[in-house]
């Protein structure tokens, strides 16, 4: 079938789709010449609306193009006034602008988008919250012209937020990002799905890429999408105080609509798991759940790395000792709670009641810079070494077994073949040379004889059903009173 389509129909659907397109371009360019911020905020005039009824004409025609022949839409649209925002989930493609481009509401946008060429004339006609990436207060600045936009009463068109931040794979919905829901107006929730029996829609971290989705959706004879209004969803007084409450409550929803899990993972999380660095994690690894702790303690992990050096100086300067619950507090500068005593289980060798505190400095590193894996693997030689500079195999052991985030590891191949004379110690000279000699060191030395219970390489036993993050699931979830087991160590 792709053979066939990809010599007859593709060619003339990718022509009709540009040639739309194209024809789009005008009406966006005149209807958007001389448009000041205060003729944004009044009524649409007379032309305006002739112009948004061709546009929408051209946009269907454009989808039609590439086989999406009906769309079934359920539900009510609401008005501007009843909310102001539409949430919509989950965000898999960019096939997802199908709902822009039947509302033309504005969405939120990077803005070096308005820059590309016929593209960005288009999406500067629909009012956009651009986000620029070299501006440092951008996202501060994001969250209040939403909210200025949101408290408009309805001068504005609504805005439409995808708050997962980023594509999935549909199989659950991963952490709302809470900008949508820090204006506390009335949202409507938004749910999308592609029932078809091949999927050649998604596009995430893994598979096909853009233009590979695009020819093998343009292939197929027709494509399916349904988009669901549900109602609109008024927050209580709480979940206006409370964003994060807010955003939690409306992706349950959002879920039970779609017949999904929640996970508490996030696009931070996906990153994490799949960064490129010369130690892929596994998909089981406990930092995943390291970095959620680290969240719910009121870190960001992004922001987080020009800090990694005051913990590792702090932390050389403590005795190489473990430490009780109450001093990692104290290291911390965080009261004891129950997410701090869950990050302590993490590193609690044995159960013991102990912690080094080395370790978490070895973990943060690696969820502030999943990619850079010798900066990380430099900072534990720093903690680690004798004051010759020099590391055992224990000690190797214990610095790989917290960057992947397992529970033992069988360093001993690695460590000897840095240990080129058999001292029985190296340092992060000889394992920087290494590296630089033996990039996949990793895949060689640790990953390649070492997959299975006899290796010695054993991660922790949570299941991942969609691949990446846990399920938690109000109905699947355990006591989250109960305390997390030791999984790092």
């Amino acid at each position: 079938q792709i053979v066939i389509m990809t010599l007859t129909l593709f060619p003339i659907r990718l022509f009709f789709a540009a040639f739309m397109m194209l024809l789009a371009w005008p009406f966006a360019f005149i209807a958007s010449m001389g448009s000041d911020e205060q003729d944004l905020e009044k009524p649409l005039s007379w032309w305006r609306k002739i112009v948004d009824i061709l546009l929408k004409a051209i946009m269907r025609m454009m989808w039609l193009a590439g086989g999406f022949h009906w769309i079934n839409v359920k539900g009510t649209r609401a008005l501007p006034t009843e909310a102001a925002i539409l949430t919509v989930a989950p965000h898999s493609s960019y096939f997802d602008a199908i709902p822009v481009t039947m509302t033309f509401a504005s969405i939120v946008m990077k803005a070096e988008s308005k820059d590309i060429p016929i593209w960005g004339t288009l999406i500067k006609y629909i009012r956009p919250v651009f986000v620029s990436r070299s501006d440092q207060d951008s996202r501060k600045k994001t969250v209040e012209e939403i909210k200025r936009r949101a408290q408009s009463d309805g001068k504005w068109p609504q805005i439409m937020i995808f708050p997962e931040g980023t594509c999935t794979n549909r199989s659950c919905l991963i952490t709302f990002k809470p900008g949508a829901f820090i204006p506390g107006v009335p949202v409507q929730p938004v749910v999308l799905r592609y029932p078809n029996k091949l999927d050649t829609i998604t596009w995430t971290w893994q598979g096909p890429g853009a233009l590979e989705i695009l020819w093998l959706t343009l292939c197929q004879f027709h494509n399916s999408v349904e988009i669901e209004f549900l109602p609109v969803y008024v927050p209580s007084e709480e979940e206006r105080k409370n964003p994060v409450l807010y955003a939690n409550n409306v992706r349950l929803v959002m879920a039970q609509a779609l017949g999904v899990p929640v996970t508490d993972y996030t696009f931070e999380d996906c990153q994490l798991a799949l960064a490129e660095g010369q130690l892929r994690l596994p998909s089981d690894t406990c930092l995943l759940e390291f970095a959620k702790l680290v969240r719910s303690l009121g870190l960001k992990p992004e922001t987080l790395e020009d800090d990694l050096d005051k913990y590792a100086s702090r932390a050389m300067k403590m005795k190489k000792g473990k430490v009780h619950l109450k001093a990692f507090s104290a290291y911390l500068g965080f009261p004891v709670s129950h997410t701090l005593e869950s990050m302590f289980a993490l590193f609690d060798e044995n159960e013991e009641g102990r912690m080094d505190i080395r370790e978490f400095v070895i973990a943060l590193s690696v969820v502030c810079k999943p990619s850079k894996t010798l900066e990380t693997i430099q900072l534990a030689f720093q903690l680690y070494q004798s004051e010759n500079g020099t590391i055992t195999e224990e000690d190797l052991a214990h610095i790989l077994k917290t960057a992947m985030g397992v529970s033992q590891i069988n360093v001993t191949h690695l460590f000897r073949a840095v240990d080129g004379e058999g001292k029985g110690k190296i340092t992060y000279d000889d394992f920087y040379r290494f590296a630089e000699l033996h990039p996949h060191f990793a895949k060689d030395y640790l990953y390649a004889d070492q997959m299975g219970a006899e290796s010695g390489l054993v991660t922790s036993s949570l299941l991942a059903p969609n691949g990446i993050c846990t399920d938690f699931s109000p109905e699947n979830a355990e006591d989250k009173n109960n305390p997390l087991q030791k999984k790092l160590n």
